[in-house]
């Protein structure tokens, strides 16, 4: 989230040159605040369900292929 908020302070707010630190830090307020007000949210086009299919490699699904017997079944098989 942060890394999206950085992309749109350097794309709407820094986008120019800025003489002065101080001069800086009254754009990236302003920005800050305004961004603030409008309530501005993320629009996310990548669902959870479409994340699990594109990225089913980096994070594989945890199965339990082999699962150990319960108490039960052992106890019967005595």
């Amino acid at each position: 989230m942060a890394e999206i908020e950085l992309s749109a302070l350097v794309r709407q707010c820094l986008s120019r040159r800025i003489g002065t630190q101080e001069e800086l830090k009254q754009e990236v307020h302003d920005w800050q605040q305004q961004r603030n007000e409008e309530a501005i949210t993320a629009h996310w086009r990548f669902t959870t369900a479409d994340a699990r299919i594109k990225l089913k490699r980096l994070y594989p699904f945890l199965e339990k292929k082999n699962p150990l017997p319960s108490k039960k079944s052992v106890a019967k098989n005595d």
